[in-house]
């Protein structure tokens, strides 16, 4: 089934209505996904959506209203890491971007590379290294394949949640995410290099989906909770389930940023 199909399928039961905006939920986030007003549709019912295979992940796509915005909500991400393609999210964006949307905005959980931002704390993406050397473009026989990547991370789009954590009276610090393939952590000689390349931060997903973003001419931004320090800058034991037991610290921060910026949004007739 193509994404045209896809979204005409998804229109039949979610409304006509153009989606303003795209969210991709990392850990930590998925309730969410549960105060949208609309209709919650199982990646199961959409032929090749990732069945996301990782605990703490929802797999659902929620179409409806959040914050007087018409939204897209991605409950769980397909990653590099499950079954090797970089590319796994293609067809998702690309039904987004099908319902009308023309922004997406993608969370994640991090490590941090930084004292001054903690476990607890959200950073934005200011932008990203591709660490792993891998790319959801391989194999894309056009010349559209060849993305420019300056100002990946839209300079708008960061200003605009930057006023949001203001006014909630959240810090937003910038850095640059390093994307690490996973699923095995990242050893304290990797985390050194990745600060000597100036990263910030640490994760196993996202970049493919602002690579793919920008290829099909999203607007991105995307902000990091952060839930542990990186391999080699503390004591604590770095593990899934602490990822896990620890995201709903920062997604609680983050959810407060996103409902402004989205309060924000609805109030203007702006493009996103």
């Amino acid at each position: 089934m193509t994404a045209t199909d896809l979204a005409a399928l998804i229109r039949t039961r979610a409304g006509q209505e153009p989606v303003r905006l795209g969210l991709i939920l990392g850990s930590g986030l998925g309730h969410l996904a549960q105060a949208v007003e609309g209709v919650a549709i199982p990646y199961s019912d959409l032929p090749g959506f990732p069945h996301a295979g990782v605990s703490g992940h929802n797999p659902n796509l929620v179409i409806g209203t959040l914050e007087g915005v018409r939204v897209a909500v991605f409950g769980g991400r397909a990653h590099y890491y499950e079954k090797g393609d970089p590319a796994a999210m293609r067809l998702p964006l690309t039904v987004l971007r099908d319902l009308g949307a023309t922004a997406l905005i993608a969370t994640n959980a991090a490590g941090s590379l930084r004292p001054d931002i903690r476990p607890g704390d959200l950073m934005l993406l200011s932008d990203h290294i591709n660490f792993s050397g891998l790319n959801p473009l391989i194999g894309e026989p056009t010349d559209a394949r060849f993305v420019p990547m300056t100002d990946a991370h839209d300079p708008d789009l960061r200003a605009r949640l930057r006023d949001a954590a203001t006014k909630t009276g959240i810090p937003l610090p910038e850095g640059v995410y390093a994307w690490y393939s996973g699923p095995s952590f990242e050893t304290p000689a990797e985390i050194r290099a990745i600060r000597i390349l100036g990263g910030d931060a640490v994760g196993m997903s996202t970049v493919p989906e602002v690579i793919l973003a920008r290829f099909l001419g999203l607007r991105v931004a995307a902000i990091s909770t952060v839930t542990n320090m990186a391999a080699g800058l503390s004591d604590e034991k770095i593990s899934h389930e602490h990822t896990k037991a620890m995201a709903p610290l920062g997604a609680a921060k983050l959810e407060q940023v996103l409902r402004q910026f989205l309060r924000d949004l609805a109030v203007t007739d702006t493009a996103v």
